[in-house]
């Protein structure tokens, strides 16, 4: 663990650094593949939702020891109810869960008996779930209005407090979270619940609270940049960066562990589907939105600004001051926390070569 704070602090001094802006093409690059691969996926395969949001019947019976027999017992005794199973899955080892499309009740009447026959259970035991389609079509409704509402919230929320290029390119940062996690469950054929949907509106609140801190840095560094000569706006944006580094991976890390547990111990052990949903959700959305939030989220705020009139300017004159003084690379000045003198924080000018590492 020493290391690790011996690099955050080489890192937050300058000393070290990770040419991450610079390197935006290779980041493109990777995101643009995983969302190519993301949205094919959602093309050809489409997502498994739940009964929530289509409609359907769920039959939940009780079985000492769950076996792929169980599975192929089941479609059996739906089929003798004149009715079809559309999925059958195991959970816990103990439950065998039915899913129809919308039925009757009679028909419903039908499938719990013949369950309970075929797999020696009292009707009563049997749990048995309901949902009309325009039930499930109120909660899809809802639940795109969740998230239009989220997303203008931020839009709203960047725009204030730091500025409208900072808004865009946390919007792209939050696309981009939602289209591969939301990609990831096509291709895996995880089932789409109103849980799932929570964990999305989690996902996105995490991802966009690890950008918040990295763009709170990136404006502390870039403030009043457009007057000096030292350095532009992405290596700028680049020391924010590397400044918040080694924080953005320990606060992943401290996040995903209880997620982790939830995965190991909900679902592998207790068999929740609940918590399988959500759980999936929130382990691959908060590593995506780690990714996003460095490697994604700041090189488009860099990019967007760089296209400015007045960040043009600042570019060609820190080219020309380091052409006529000989300097090779970003010069910026940083404070040492380490040496306090009675005026406050000593600062200390650091050199770095631009892509060194």
């Amino acid at each position: 663990m020493s290391g690790i704070a011996t690099l955050g602090n080489r890192l937050y001094r300058g000393e070290a650094s990770y040419d991450i802006v610079g390197r935006k093409r290779l980041w493109y690059i990777i995101s643009g593949v995983v969302l190519a691969i993301s949205i094919i996926t959602l093309g050809a395969r489409g997502l498994n939702l739940g009964i929530e949001f289509k409609g359907g019947a769920e039959f939940t019976v009780p079985v000492k020891n769950a076996t792929t027999a169980s599975v192929a017992q089941a479609r059996e005794a739906v089929k003798a109810a004149k009715a079809e199973a559309s999925n059958v899955t195991i959970v816990g080892g103990d439950k065998v869960r039915i899913q129809t499309q919308t039925v009757t009740t009679n028909v419903s009447n039908a499938i719990g008996t013949s369950l309970a026959a075929s797999f020696g259970v009292s009707v009563n035991d049997i749990k048995v779930q309901l949902v009309g389609p325009s039930w499930g079509s109120e909660v899809s409704k809802n639940a795109a209005k969740a998230l239009l509402v989220f997303l203008i919230l931020v839009a709203l929320f960047l725009s204030l407090y730091f500025e409208w290029p900072m808004a865009l390119a946390g919007l792209v940062a939050l696309a981009h979270d939602v289209l591969i996690t939301v990609g990831i469950y096509a291709l895996s054929g995880f089932e789409v619940t109103p849980a799932t949907v929570i964990g999305f509106l989690t996902i996105l609140g995490y991802s966009l609270y690890d950008t918040v801190v990295v763009f709170d840095k990136v404006k502390e560094n870039t403030k009043n940049i457009a007057s000096g000569s030292r350095m532009t706006y992405s290596e700028a944006a680049n020391l924010a960066l590397n400044q918040t580094l080694v924080r953005s991976i320990n606060t992943s890390i401290v996040a995903l562990l209880p997620v982790l547990s939830i995965l190991v111990v909900g679902v592998v052990l207790l068999g929740a589907g609940t918590l399988n949903d959500l759980a999936l959700a929130l382990f691959v959305g908060m590593l995506v939105g780690t990714y996003s939030s460095i490697f994604i989220a700041t090189p488009i705020l860099a990019y967007v600004k760089e296209r400015s009139v007045e960040m043009q300017s600042l570019a060609k004159r820190v080219a020309n001051r380091r052409e006529k003084a000989g300097i090779d690379g970003a010069e910026f000045i940083v404070p040492v926390a380490s040496v306090v003198t009675p005026a406050g924080p000593r600062q200390q000018r650091v050199k770095r070569p631009r892509s060194s590492r």
